[in-house]
């Protein structure tokens, strides 16, 4: 299926198994416009969880498909009320458990083709792979979706904005550079996954070869806790609630590296900024 513009794939309703009755997003709550949920983030893996409370997706599946689904029953999510699975691209961090989650929930993909040639050996035989096409926004029942082009080492990367009527989220990890694209699709978010990759001092004089350093700080690899900064004190606003910094590298960076550079670049105090790991799950934000 190749998606166009105002495309709008139909809800599947589930009851969720092996959980207790204490679950969230199994309905609609009135209170909440969006809730997020950082599963896990690094070279190692990464998903991210967002919800409604009617539709859920996974942006990202780069874990495992049993330890997706446990980080997401440890934060009491249902693993069998998600809607979807979302690929940004097709680097291995990115699409681990695609595969297997798609055939385990019967989840459609949603995927560009060109990323879906590129990682259709990692993926396997998926039963429902939708194509969209970056610059195209498209609906999972109520959450609309753009996806943006960004400066990646990828056949077809693209970041996200995730949209419930007036709310917005941005997802904008795997950056090369933040490009004037980019800054203009993260404006008016109410919370932002941006990437945080590395410290430059860190990584010139760190442990890599020189040709991986190399290929981290170019056009097509990743942000700098600077250039981080940068493009956040290009987007922030009032009415910005969170800010989660992504992608961090173990060996490269710090968390209180990353927060003492890029903190500053925020210009309300109310802004709660925190950092995703690559080992456990963060807390589920909810927007107001």
């Amino acid at each position: 299926m190749v998606l166009g513009l105002d495309t709008v794939i139909g809800q599947k309703g589930r009851f969720c198994k092996g959980l207790k009755e204490k679950i969230f997003f199994l309905m609609p709550d009135n209170n909440h416009k969006l809730s997020v949920c950082m599963l896990a983030s690094g070279s190692r893996g990464n998903a991210v969880f967002v919800s409604d409370g009617s539709t859920s997706i996974l942006v990202d599946a780069g874990l495992s498909g049993i330890e997706i689904e446990r980080r997401l029953k440890s934060q009491e999510l249902c693993p069998e009320n998600l809607d979807a699975i979302v690929v940004s691209h097709e680097h291995f961090d990115h699409i681990h458990g695609v595969g297997v989650l798609s055939r385990r929930f019967d989840l459609p993909v949603f995927i560009t083709e060109q990323t879906s040639r590129a990682a259709c050996s990692h993926i396997g035989k998926v039963k429902n792979i939708v194509n969209f096409e970056s610059g195209t926004s498209f609906a999972i029942n109520s959450l609309t979706i753009h996806p943006f082009p960004t400066s990646h080492d990828a056949e077809d990367p693209v970041g996200f904005t995730i949209n419930l009527d007036k709310t917005k989220i941005g997802i904008a990890t795997d950056l090369g550079i933040a490009t004037s694209m980019v800054k203009e699709h993260l404006k008016d978010c109410s919370l932002l996954i941006l990437e945080a990759n590395h410290d430059k001092d860190m990584l010139i004089n760190g442990p890599y070869p020189w040709e991986l350093k190399q290929r981290i700080k170019n056009r097509t690899g990743h942000l700098s806790n600077e250039e981080s900064k940068n493009l956040l004190s290009a987007v922030c606003h009032d009415m910005l609630q969170h800010v989660i910094l992504a992608h961090m590298s173990e060996t490269n960076n710090t968390p209180e590296k990353a927060l003492n550079i890029i903190g500053p670049a925020l210009t309300n105090k109310n802004i709660q900024l925190s950092v995703a790991t690559q080992n456990e799950s963060g807390s589920v934000i909810h927007l107001k």
